[in-house]
């Protein structure tokens, strides 16, 4: 279960005075997420009761979230972390980092993948502009268990257009082997880095083409790891090619 320590200091976060949810947001969601989990809240309403039992929009919160069962809490607090309102705000991102590490064994949601790897890979994509987009379109069927052939040619497609834009050219990314192995020698990577990455490649440009290209029979079980490991990819070599860049 989430301890009342954590679901104290979440509250205090995500309701924070300057930068929080406001007292009718609070109220609104959670009174969704009562009527989806069929649960009673204490604070359903804005404005809350004029008494000394609601100080503040912030109290509110945490006693509401005290409703839900752990695995409900777990969904609601990732979720109101994720909400548009709170990008690029460092203290929810830690709140979810720390969510997801403690207690990620009571994700129910079907896109139970390495969070930490994905938030981590599109904050390092924010400049190229393409690969991130085709990345949160296989991101966004991913989550709602869409394991499709096009899926996969989603991160294929993310990864090329990255290389493409980190090595100038446009070649397709079964001809960039050899040229990855030169980047990452540039970058002073080990022979070994590279032979490895080289191969990863080559094996990974071989499961496209069985199963992207050439057939529909995807192995849903093996969805996650290629989406991981192309998250590994992106943000490995945008890492590389900021350090060639400074």
């Amino acid at each position: 279960m989430i301890p009342n320590t954590f679901i104290e200091i979440a509250g205090d976060i995500l309701g924070d005075t300057n930068f929080g949810l406001s007292g009718s947001e609070i109220a609104s969601k959670m009174s969704a997420y009562a009527y989806d989990y069929n649960k009673e809240i204490p604070f359903p309403k804005y404005p809350y009761p004029a008494d000394s039992s609601v100080p503040n929009k912030r109290h509110a919160l945490k006693r509401n979230l005290e409703a839900f069962e752990p695995e409900q809490q777990f969904k609601i607090l990732k979720e109101l972390c994720d909400l548009d309102k709170f990008k690029g705000n460092q203290s929810v991102k830690d709140l979810k980092i720390k969510l997801v590490t403690r207690y990620g064994n009571l994700n129910t949601d079907s896109d139970a993948v390495n969070e930490i790897l994905i938030d981590e890979t599109k904050h390092w994509l924010n400049g190229y502009d393409d690969a991130l987009k085709v990345y949160e379109s296989s991101l966004e069927k991913f989550k709602n268990g869409i394991f499709e052939r096009n899926l996969l040619d989603d991160l294929r497609l993310s990864l090329e257009l990255l290389i493409k834009k980190i090595l100038k050219n446009d070649k397709s990314i079964e001809n960039q082997i050899g040229e990855l192995g030169n980047f990452i020698k540039t970058n002073n990577g080990s022979k070994e880095l590279g032979n490895m990455f080289q191969k990863l490649v080559e094996y990974f440009t071989k499961y496209e083409n069985t199963y992207v290209k050439h057939s529909d029979n995807v192995i849903e079980e093996e969805i996650e790891f290629i989406l991981e490991i192309t998250s590994s990819f992106l943000k490995h070599f945008i890492r590389m090619n900021k350090i060639l860049s400074t």
